[in-house]
């Protein structure tokens, strides 16, 4: 059987093998005509192709340009191969015809993509090691829809990507191809011909593993993890992580410990957060960036766990550990803006695609850094998916939304005439608004258990209101006033704070307003603001005794806790990420004992709901003493419904550097009072001074209480007291 090829115009030809046509797949492969097969292969500078068909050859003739083709006789397309000799000198090598492949992407995953409604979309875009047709390879799939011509690059191509040009998927935007015998650990990127008719090579934007920074590539990777904390998840679904007990522990991986990979930080780490007693460690941004003194906070490679301290199974193992041993893992996560470097998602098709092209709505004057353009379905998309992924693929069980503020507002740090209003004329972002009710609306429906916390330094309204009653959907939201109000408060000379006693009680005016996490984090211990200890006025030991006492309040205070990896040790210097923290300090007193505090204040707060159980409830808490301005104190009462009747703890502190003896204090009952915890013990560096263990309530009642005591408060100490009756021992 005899047939002829298609005739083609020689500019869609030269455009082929140029790897710049647009659909190189109608033109590459084969295809039914005429009654026979047309194929047409692109083979640069080889000596000779054939197809193989059941072991039989069928030569090409070249056509032009490194184009090779044959009218085969067949009815339908068969399954081929190519035999390409590369030189005159070379033997003939087999290949599979990236060509001779259907798409990968099914119908369904083109439409929701199209919506941008792709709860999974990493499942869809990225690469995938997978078998087509018998035939294993790689698939790869990227969203450029302003793109001319995208190309697979790597080292299976020697970086020449005329071979391995994509095919557009309708109208959503995707382009895709199935590349035969590229395995997993292969180093790729796309070239893409941006819409401004510039070659540009990029990084996958759902690349799930990357080269160590400063290399920037992507790498095909494939998860071969067995988890091992089935019975934590299932305890994790079944309860309430806004009601339960949450002291965080805020870590970054890199300085913890420097020069710890994820999986020895699986050992070290572990064991020191358990130790310690915190519910949940908090890493600092995880996916991959590409400048380490960022901290994380400027992502390039928002599906890739940062190669720097392993794989992402690496990864995985470490977060394993940590639910293994009952901790909870808490993520960072950026979806405010991103960097602008070339190889990254800036300007992605050679338009602005992830950001918005109007640098009033698109760049970020403080960070010199592309605001995301929620506009976009399909950039939400990424965004919402991304959060589902970290959650679902790596058993996060929360995220914490870095920078909410800058989202919620358009004229965030800008002055008049820098930024756009909305449509009815106000500042707020409402495309943001709906993205992060809509991120969070999702999150929760498909993984029970986890939580969203909000870094919102604003009093914007609702922000752990349920987005079905206008809310965004948040569960908890940092405390940014409270955390400004008492760093200010011990900050002061002791004898001024009587005259900025409100910074130390204002916050229980709006406690109620949202569900609060109390925040000590790396921002209050970087650039300039000293370490915590070093806030505090006076001496070594006033410093460490007014540190101790904070950390007693920030305990007893409603609201979750979270502190900074050094601050637990009342580190010396502010934080640095290149030095590490400075464990050596553990060799002195004052700072060992500040760790026991810590460790006793976990213990305490474990065993006693009242110091977490209703700390969004107004039941939870009430005021026994908030006006003693004269003596810097405050006495306050924390309660909790418990199967024996209340669970009580009554917390006073008094941060002035004298001791305060015989002080009347209101109590709930009359009785035995036991000490259950005193930061001016000897055993945490303190002077010791304190009740004995016990105070007994009999001198009647007091400030419309039922009972009161006669009691010390510690010189810069605090103090918590439970029903002796009820609690035998701290």
């Amino acid at each position: 059987m005899t047939a002829s090829l298609p005739v083609m115009p020689t500019d869609h030809l030269a455009a082929v093998a140029s790897g710049s046509y647009h659909s190189p797949h109608d033109v590459l492969g084969a295809h039914p005509h005429g009654g026979a097969v047309t194929l047409r292969a692109l083979a640069p500078f080889a000596v000779s192709v054939a197809a193989v068909v059941e072991g039989k050859e069928y030569p090409l003739s070249h056509e032009r340009d490194g184009i090779w083709c044959a009218a085969l006789p067949f009815a339908e397309v068969p399954a081929y191969r190519l035999a390409i000799v590369w030189s005159s000198d070379s033997d003939k090598q087999l290949l599979d015809d990236p060509y001779r492949f259907l798409p990968t992407l099914g119908e369904l995953d083109q439409y929701l993509i199209g919506e941008g409604r792709h709860e999974e979309l990493w499942r869809a875009l990225g690469s995938h090691c997978r078998e087509v047709a018998g035939v294993g390879g790689t698939s790869f799939a990227v969203w450029a829809p302003n793109a001319r011509a995208v190309q697979v690059v790597g080292d299976f191509n020697g970086w020449d990507g005329r071979r391995h040009a994509m095919r557009p998927l309708g109208g959503n935007g995707v382009w895709e191809i199935f590349i035969p015998a590229v395995s997993e650990g292969t180093i790729y990127k796309y070239r893409i011909l941006g819409h401004d008719g510039v070659w540009r090579d990029k990084a996958d934007p759902m690349a799930r593993a990357t080269e160590v920074p400063p290399r920037t590539g992507s790498i095909v990777t494939a998860s071969h993890y067995e988890w091992r904390d089935h019975k934590f998840l299932a305890e994790r679904a079944a309860r309430d992580p806004h009601t339960g007990k949450m002291s965080i522990y805020e870590v970054h991986l890199g300085s913890w410990r420097p020069g710890l990979s994820y999986r020895e930080l699986a050992v070290e780490l572990v064991a020191y957060v358990k130790e310690m007693g915190f519910s949940h460690v908090e890493f600092l941004p995880v996916s991959e960036h590409p400048y380490g003194p960022s901290w994380g906070y400027q992502v390039s490679g928002y599906y890739a766990p940062t190669s720097r301290f392993g794989s992402p199974d690496d990864f995985r193992y470490l977060v394993d550990e940590l639910h293994r041993a009952g901790i909870y893992v808490l993520l960072d996560w950026v979806p405010a803006h991103f960097p602008k470097d070339e190889w990254a998602l800036g300007r992605f098709d050679g338009t602005p695609l992830y950001e918005h092209g109007d640098p009033r709505k698109g760049e970020h004057p403080d960070w010199g850094t592309y605001i995301f353009n929620l506009e976009r379905p399909a950039v939400r998309n990424f965004l919402v998916a991304n959060a589902c992924y970290w959650l679902e693929e790596f058993h996060i069980d929360g995220l914490r939304v870095d920078a909410v503020a800058s989202m919620l507002y358009l004229d965030y740090s800008r002055k008049e005439g820098e930024w756009i209003p909305n449509i009815h004329g106000g500042r707020e972002n409402l495309e943001a608004i709906s993205f992060l009710q809509e991120v969070n609306a999702t999150v929760y429906k498909r993984v029970p258990g986890v939580v969203m916390i909000a870094e919102e330094s604003t009093s914007f309204p609702g922000v752990t209101r349920p987005t079905d009653s206008g809310g965004l959907g948040f569960g908890l939201k940092w405390n940014m006033g409270w955390m400004h109000d008492t760093l200010q408060y011990i900050a002061e000379e002791p004898i001024y704070r009587q005259y900025h006693h409100n910074d130390l009680t204002f916050s229980m005016v709006y406690q109620y307003s949202e569900n609060f996490v109390l925040p000590i984090s790396h921002d209050e211990v970087v650039h300039g603001k000293g370490s915590l200890l070093r806030k505090i006025p006076g001496d070594d030991w006033q410093q460490a005794a007014t540190l101790r006492a904070y950390l007693s309040f920030m305990w007893a205070h409603p609201g979750k806790q979270l502190l900074f990896m050094g601050s637990e040790f009342a580190q010396g210097s502010e934080w640095s990420d290149e030095k590490g923290l400075q464990w050596w300090l553990l060799d002195y007193p004052l700072h060992r004992g500040a760790q026991s505090l810590v460790k006793d204040l976990n213990r305490v707060q474990a065993k006693h709901p009242a110091l977490w159980a209703l700390d969004s409830d107004p039941a939870g808490f009430e005021w026994l003493i908030s006006d003693d301005a004269v003596h810097n104190m405050i006495v306050f009462l924390r309660r909790a419904p418990g199967e024996n009747g209340d669970d009580l703890v009554v917390f006073a502190v008094n941060f002035s550097p004298v001791p305060l003896y015989d002080m009347h204090v209101p109590l709930p009952r009359a009785g035995r009072w036991r000490e259950v915890l005193n930061s001016d013990s000897e055993a945490y560096g303190g002077s010791g001074v304190g009740n004995m263990g016990m105070v007994e309530a009999d001198c009647g009642p007091l400030y419309g209480r039922e009972a009161s005591a006669r009691m010390t408060l510690p010189p810069l100490g605090a103090v918590m007291l439970t029903p002796a009756d009820d609690t035998d021992e701290a």
